[in-house]
């Protein structure tokens, strides 16, 4: 007998010793000590602001780990007392744990689970049944669990060998799954009860720790009353081992679970739309750098305000509300989707489902049979739906519903970055992230309209043209060449005046007349030229309309090549963040912006002395900056509307802050009717005054108040156009761009107009 002993004790420890260096590869590979002595669990990349926020996280597994300082000790007391009552007396296997369980299975009961919480850990963090689970006696039913259990007892050894007692209890805490995409205590105390881990009651202390054992059978939210049994089930085994006294147990118990719950997800959180497009600039370093962004718990960054980012999604909020509102009631019992000569496109809607996903996985389904799809396109289901009152609804609506429904719905972008370093300090991409995904600042590329006039008037300054330099007003023809027929471009009411103006007074005015002469004079390859020189990437057709923005940029490009005008001709790219740093705040990459010598100091100064035409000469398309919203500072300005007011864009300029923005419908085809609710002047200028608005009240941010910074050296071209104005103006008080005489009010509010 002792020899039979003594021969299954040796064949122990051979075993033991024959998994723990995979003999022959029959027992699946073991972590090596590097890994032990470091080992890997998935946290979230948590991302910042400028000023300090956490705006929003990346992660597969959400988790953001914390210091054992920063439990609260009910926490530590309830998972020992819950998983592991003797986890200070043993040195990672308990044998009286063991005792126990093989004693219920000798007698066909169940005395607990064996497994110390070290163990458990090295299960956690390993993966021990699944990375660690390949080798070729895996597969026996018996034999592969044996052989798990015998790799996590070996890993809780090594464990208890490597870390104290306060950093298993830490890593465990911070590896758990508690449920509701919250791994580790710190996000789900932030999950169910809104609070920080170290400030835990014991009743929430419990409920958390109860929930490690099975996440989804004992949710709080889907499962309120098994969730309490096993919360008082743990608070008994706290008055058991004696963390607390019966008083305190009798009465914890009667307390009814209360959650603050909100699961964390990439729709919550500052600046998603800004967030989902980084994520694509943080892939391709992660891959470069053989980093994973999902999972390295990296802290990044970004140059967005988030005092500036919060008054840009008010304002988005504020003014498309009010535009759809005016929207809705101008095509009010009729279909917004038309030609370009104001009549109804035929199936529109048809047409449109067919790009869809919900289609394409239909035509999948039945293969191709249209009286299926068509069933299932107009059968109606429960659904929630993004709108302006309360933001979101629930409805019955089939999908070609929705459709409708949505392609009514207005859109917008808006950016504003620091000229002078490149920083983006606000950058709002639609109008609900979580319904709608579609980027409008980098993504949504348009016609940009009288915006791009700039480009030709930049080209005309720098080689020799004035401010004050005069041309009437007068028609221009483009003949025909190559096929394309003669082009006369008209001014915005259609008509020529026959007066003469100053390029400044044309700009400001955004007269197409004057505009045109001078593409015809330059040519459209230097207009392109200079576009491109100022960081437009996106192409640009080089014909007679280039100067009314006949090719399609995104609000991205747009504000990083205005930029050029604030920061005395240097380009400066747009960029997103300062730095990365790892887990441990070493510091990974730090980012600077690509900057290039575009224009002349004096050509720059000129054109930001060009653009403060529009809010300062009469007749300018932005003077509702100086008269509406009353703004007493130097400000450069442009509109822009595209053809059939499908676009609506504005230009804002200040000496430290340039910001872009459109509106207008998802598809081209979807606007108003009139300019005297579709032209940038009215679709887009008054976003800019209502941001301004707040940013100038928090005097926290510091913008800057002061005139836009003149160049070092004297300017060799007169700016003071003065003697010039001959009485030219005084029948054009009002721009071009805002007939306010001729807004149909209908039936607006008094608040509305």
């Amino acid at each position: 007998m002792w020899l039979l002993f003594g021969a299954g004790v040796v064949g122990m420890l051979l075993f033991v010793f024959a998994v723990s260096i995979n003999f022959l590869n029959l027992f699946g590979q073991m972590p090596n000590l590097k890994t032990l002595e470091s080992p890997r669990s998935e946290l979230a990349s948590e991302v910042y602001s400028a000023d300090g926020v956490l705006m929003g996280k990346y992660f597969r597994e959400n988790r953001t780990p914390v210091a054992y300082e920063e439990l609260a000790q009910t926490t530590i007391d309830a998972l020992i007392a819950t998983e592991d009552a003797r986890f200070e007396e043993h040195s990672g296997i308990d044998p009286k744990a063991l005792a126990r369980v093989a004693s219920g299975v000798v007698r066909g009961g169940k005395n607990g689970g064996g497994s110390t919480l070290s163990q458990q850990l090295a299960k956690m963090l390993f993966r021990t049944r699944e990375d660690l689970n390949n080798g070729r006696l895996n597969e026996a039913p018996l034999l592969g669990m044996v052989i798990t259990k015998t790799k996590e007892w070996i890993l809780a050894v090594r464990l208890e060998r490597n870390y104290t007692k306060r950093e298993i209890l830490r890593m465990y805490l911070n590896t758990a799954d508690f449920g509701s995409n919250a791994f580790g205590i710190n996000v789900a105390a932030k999950t169910f009860f809104n609070k920080k881990p170290r400030v835990l009651t014991l009743e929430e202390s419990a409920l958390l720790v109860g929930l490690v054992n099975g996440p989804s059978w004992f949710n709080p939210v889907r499962n309120p009353e098994r969730s309490k049994k096993r919360r008082d089930w743990v608070l008994s085994q706290m008055s058991k081992y004696q963390y607390i006294d019966e008083p305190t147990y009798a009465a914890t118990i009667q307390k009814p679970i209360k959650l603050d719950y909100k699961v964390e997800n990439q729709n919550e959180g500052i600046a998603p739309y800004f967030r989902t497009e980084l994520s694509k600039t943080l892939r391709d370093w992660a891959k470069e750098t053989d980093h994973d962004l999902y999972s390295d718990g990296l802290k990044i960054y970004t140059t967005i305000d988030s005092r500036m980012q919060k008054y840009a999604e008010s304002a988005v909020a504020e003014h498309m509300k009010l535009q759809q509102k005016w929207f809705d009631q101008h095509w009010k019992g009729q279909q917004p989707w038309r030609d370009e000569n104001g009549r109804l496109i035929p199936n529109f809607l048809s047409s449109s489902i067919k790009r869809t996903a919900r289609y394409q996985s239909l035509n999948a389904r039945f293969e191709g049979n249209k009286d299926s799809i068509k069933y299932y396109l107009n059968k109606k289901y429960k659904m929630k739906v993004f709108t302006w009152q309360g933001g979101e609804k629930e409805v019955n609506m089939s999908p070609m519903d929705s459709l409708a429904y949505y392609k009514r719905l207005l859109h917008a972008g808006f950016m504003a970055m620091n000229p002078l370093n490149g920083q983006i300090k606000a950058w709002v991409g639609g109008i609900n992230y979580k319904y709608i995904k579609y980027d409008h600042v980098k993504q949504g590329k348009r016609q940009p309209g009288s915006t791009f006039k700039p480009f030709v008037y930049v080209a005309a300054i720098d080689q020799g043209y004035s401010p004050c330099y005069q041309r009437p007003d007068v028609a221009t023809t483009f003949p025909a060449e190559r096929g394309r027929p003669a082009y006369t471009p008209r001014n915005f009411e259609g008509s020529f005046s026959g007066r003469t103006f100053t390029l400044r007074q044309a700009l400001a005015r955004s007269m197409n007349s004057i505009t045109a002469w001078l593409v015809q004079k330059l040519g459209p390859d230097v207009v392109a030229s200079y576009a491109k020189r100022m960081g437009i990437t996106s192409p640009i057709d080089a014909v007679p309309a280039i100067g009314f923005g006949s090719s399609d940029v995104s609000i991205y490009e747009l504000t990083g090549a205005y930029s050029t005008f604030v920061n005395k001709g240097v380009w400066t790219a747009p960029i997103m963040v300062t730095r990365i740093e790892d887990k441990n705040g070493n510091v990974l990459r730090e980012f600077v912006a690509q900057t290039r010598e575009a224009l002349t100091e004096q050509t720059a100064y000129l054109m930001t002395y060009m653009l403060r035409g529009a809010t300062e000469e009469q007749g300018g398309t932005s003077i509702i900056l100086k008269g509406g919203f009353k703004f007493p500072y130097e400000m450069g300005a442009k509109t822009g509307t595209t053809s059939n007011y499908s676009d609506g864009w504005f230009m804002g300029l200040t000496p430290d802050l340039v910001c872009g923005m459109w509106v207008g419908g998802e598809d081209r085809s979807i606007h108003f009717r009139t300019g005297a609710y579709g032209q940038g002047s009215r679709l887009a200028l008054p976003l800019y005054g209502t941001f301004m608005k707040k940013v100038y009240a928090d005097k926290s941010i510091g913008i800057n108040t002061g005139p836009f910074p003149k160049p070092s050296k004297p300017l060799d071209v007169e700016i003071d156009c003065s003697r010039y104005y001959n009485g030219a103006t005084q029948r054009d008080t009002i721009p071009y761009d805002q007939k306010l005489n001729q807004v149909e009010l209908g039936d607006l509010s008094e608040e509305d107009i």
